[in-house]
This record gives C-alpha cells, sequence and structure tokens, in this order.
C-alpha cells in the first residue's frame, strides 16, 4: 500500500513539474539545465512532503488515503477516455466533413481555383518577402507573408474570405509597384539601432530616407541605412523627399538593391591604392617622380622651341637666350679662322651643338627606365598577393571564394599600378625625345648651312 501511495505521488509531482515546464522557456543550454534540476528537486521535495504526511497518518487513515487516491486516479481515467472518444469522434466528422465539402467543390469545379490560388499564393509569398513593399505593411496583423504561406499551405478548402484577402494583396502588390510612396516606418541604422524615420519610396526598386539610402531586409522585414552611401548620387534622396509636386531626378535600381549595393562596394581610387600596400606605395612614388620629370623637361622644350623659332627669324643677332642663338654665338667666335681651318670651325659648331644636347635630352633616360620597372614592380606585387592568398587559405583550411577573390584583387591593384604608370611615361618618352630631336635637327640644320654660306663667301669674296 505505502509502494502504490509513493507511485501515485510520485506521478502527480512529476506531472506538476511538467506543468511548470510547459510555461517557461529557456533561453540557453544553461537554463534549460538550470530549470530540469530545479523541477527534479522540486518534484523530489514534494513527494517526500507527501509521503511524511503519509507515513504521520495512522492505519486506518492510509487506507482511507490510498482508496480516495485509487479513486481519483480512475475517475481522471475515465475523464479522459471519454474526452478521447469525443476527440476522435469528432475529428473523424470533421473528416468526413471535410471530404464532403472537396467533393463538392470539385463538382463545383473549385478544386482546380482552389490550386491556383494555393500556388499563386505560394509564389507571391516568395516575391512579397524579397520586396521592399513588405517593409512598409510589416506591421499589419496578420503578417500578409504570413498569410499569403498559410494559404499555400492549407489542405482545407479555401473560405470566400481569404479567397477574397488574396486578391487584395495581390492587387495593392501591383498598385505599389507604380506608385512613389511616402510613409513612416523602421529603419535600422548601420550599427543596428531602430528609429522611426520618414521613408521615400519608388515602387519595388529603391528606397531612402533624408539623405541616405536604404537597403531591405527580408528576414526582419524592416529598412536599413546603407553603411557606404554612393558618392555620385549624393543629394539624390534629399531632393526626392523634398519634392511636393512636379518633376525631379532620381535615382531607380532596376534590379532592386542589388546594383545599389555594388556601387557602394565600389572601391574609390584611394582605397585600391592603399590596397596595394607596400608595393603599390613604391610604385607610386616611381611614378611620381617620372612625372615630375616629364612636366619640368616637356616646359623646358616647349620654352627652348619657342626659343629657336624666335632666333630663325633673325639669324643677324644671335642671342645667348636659347639654343641656336648659343650656337650661333660659337660660330661666330671662330669665324675669322675659317679659311685657315675649316675643319676646326667645323668642329667647334659640333662642340656648341652637342654642348646643348645632354640639356634637351635630360630625364629621358629616367623616363625609360619607369617605364620598365613599372611593370616589374607590379609583377613583384602581384606575386607578393598571391603568396599571401595562398597562405590565407592554408592557414584556414577552406577555399572561401571571397577570401580567394580579396587576395586576387590585391596582388591585381599592384599590377594595375604597374601598368598605369608605365603606359603614360612611355607616351611621354616619346613625346619628350620628339620635341628633343626636332630641336637638335634645326640646331644641326642651321650650324651647318650657316657653315657652308661662310665658306662659300669667304672663296668667292
Amino acid at each position: 500500500m505505502k509502494k502504490q501511495f509513493i507511485k501515485i505521488c510520485g506521478g502527480i509531482a512529476l506531472l506538476a513539474s511538467f506543468s511548470m515546464s510547459a510555461v517557461v522557456q529557456a533561453q540557453t543550454v544553461g537554463d534549460v539545465l538550470k530549470q530540469a534540476t530545479a523541477f527534479r528537486e522540486a518534484a523530489e521535495a514534494l513527494t517526500a512532503q507527501r509521503l511524511g504526511q503519509f507515513n504521520a497518518m495512522s492505519d486506518a487513515e492510509k487506507q482511507t488515503a490510498v482508496r480516495n487516491a485509487v479513486a481519483q486516479r480512475a475517475s481522471i481515467q475515465t475523464q479522459v477516455d471519454a474526452k478521447t472518444q469525443t476527440y476522435s469522434a469528432n475529428d473523424l466528422q470533421i473528416n468526413q466533413l471535410n471530404t464532403q465539402l472537396r467533393e463538392k467543390a470539385n463538382q463545383l469545379g473549385l478544386g482546380e481555383i482552389f490550386g491556383l490560388a494555393r500556388g499563386l499564393a505560394g509564389d507571391s509569398a516568395t516575391v512579397m518577402q524579397q520586396s521592399m513593399i513588405n517593409a512598409q505593411y510589416a506591421n499589419e496583423t496578420p503578417n500578409r507573408v504570413n498569410f499569403l504561406r498559410d494559404v499555400a499551405a492549407s489542405e482545407r478548402v479555401l473560405t470566400s474570405a481569404q479567397l477574397e484577402r488574396l486578391w487584395i494583396e495581390l492587387q495593392r502588390e501591383l498598385s505599389a509597384s507604380g506608385q512613389v510612396t511616402k510613409y513612416t516606418g523602421t529603419v535600422d541604422e548601420p550599427n543596428g539601432t531602430p528609429r522611426s524615420a520618414e521613408v521615400v519610396r519608388i515602387g519595388p526598386f529603391i528606397a531612402s530616407t533624408g539623405e541616405d539610402f536604404l537597403s531591405y531586409i527580408p528576414e526582419l522585414g524592416r529598412m536599413s541605412v546603407l553603411a557606404k552611401q554612393p558618392e555620385e548620387y549624393a543629394g539624390a534622396p534629399s531632393a526626392l523627399a523634398g519634392a511636393s509636386s512636379g518633376y525631379v531626378s532620381a535615382v531607380v535600381d532596376s534590379t532592386r538593391g542589388i546594383m545599389l549595393n555594388q556601387v557602394t562596394e565600389r572601391q574609390s581610387w584611394g582605397e585600391r591604392i592603399e590596397k596595394g600596400e607596400e608595393v603599390g606605395v613604391i610604385i607610386m612614388v616611381v611614378g611620381a617622380v617620372g612625372t615630375i620629370a616629364f612636366i619640368f623637361q616637356l616646359l623646358y622644350l616647349l620654352a627652348a622651341r619657342m626659343g629657336v623659332s624666335s632666333q630663325l627669324k633673325n639669324l643677324q643677332k644671335p642671342s645667348k637666350g636659347n639654343a641656336l642663338g648659343r650656337v650661333l654665338l660659337a660660330f661666330n667666335a671662330g669665324s675669322g679662322n675659317v679659311d685657315d681651318n675649316t675643319e676646326l670651325a667645323e668642329l667647334r659648331i659640333s662642340e656648341a651643338v652637342m654642348r646643348e644636347v645632354p640639356k634637351l635630352e635630360r630625364f629621358q633616360p629616367l623616363l625609360r627606365l619607369v617605364v620598365a620597372a613599372g611593370p616589374l614592380l607590379g609583377l613583384v606585387g602581384t606575386v607578393i598577393g598571391m603568396i599571401f592568398t595562398f597562405q590565407s587559405i592554408t592557414e584556414s583550411g577552406s577555399s572561401d571564394p571571397k577570401l580567394m577573390a580579396n587576395g586576387i584583387g590585391q596582388a591585381m591593384i599592384a599590377t594595375l599600378l604597374g601598368l598605369g604608370i608605365a603606359v603614360p611615361m612611355l607616351f611621354a618618352n616619346a613625346l619628350l625625345s620628339s620635341l628633343s630631336r626636332s630641336i637638335v635637327q634645326i640646331l644641326d640644320e642651321q650650324s651647318t648651312g650657316i657653315l657652308a654660306d661662310q665658306i662659300e663667301k669667304r672663296k668667292h669674296g
């Protein structure tokens, strides 16, 4: 009798613990363990308490308590059996009624309509889940996406209210796709802090608030401010938000946010150069040195070309301010000895021309060196970037495409920088070489012509 009473008390305590656990929600595994331990201690305490009360009774009271407990259990079991039979009967009747309803619907031709409605609801739920229009109606009860999913998964005959709501949601999505709407909704900051803001939405394509573009987060059903705003479209959101009538320029993303996110992820030139790291800095320094040398020499050659052109118009008055004038002055200094030694005069003129050549061809070897060194430095940076990529893959133990793309992109930046300085310097060197050769050619032509004229005049004069 005592063992039977203990079993009854233990079962009641266990049921009590299960009823208590049904209303408690554990947040972590540690909480589950603590709650399970607490429930077990409570059950043991309750059992011990009732066992103590039972042991304190007299034999007659114990027998009475056991008979009452057995009778109570039998009564509860009778109620359970009755409820179970009622539930089974009701479930059978519901199934029979559903079968009759489906048969009537098929007779009326509604089975195919309901099937189309369920398929349409399932497809529309997926589209509306990804549509930013859903953010405007996210606070509805029930949520329209959940409603469509319930309709798609329903095995019962659809009611007229469900069919009407389905039509309303489809019509509303179609209408909202062609509207420019302003509404107040919840917007998440880049750090995740939600706030209430006025949102301007252009169909399902793009949305903005104030001066910021927004992106739609389907999992949360809310808008989020882009962490990085596209600089080329700065001012467009504020202009659209401030418009009240007429026409205004706006940004529309036909891909519904995909292209806008790609634009924001596009790196600026500064970020790309910084991504090249040390090799990129070296390449930029070499390119800067070559550019400065090119600009300086280009200005010098242009000034020299202008001076020579001016001197060609007045050969009788040579000037020290230009290369041709200095060559003419050198010839005039030795012109008295033309009859005596023609070769000496020719050598004097050649010396004067050669004295001008180094200044005219200055920095051209440096530019040729930059042209050759740029791609080689870029190749060095590419090799370094690939080494880092393979090291990252080895250390992480996974061939993550994003990890590989980041390393390869860093390697290609060095190649781009190397070619970026080599190609312009190649054209710059060709320009300087062409200008210097043209000036040297003028000097050679004029000096040789003047020497021939002076020799001819002296012989016939």
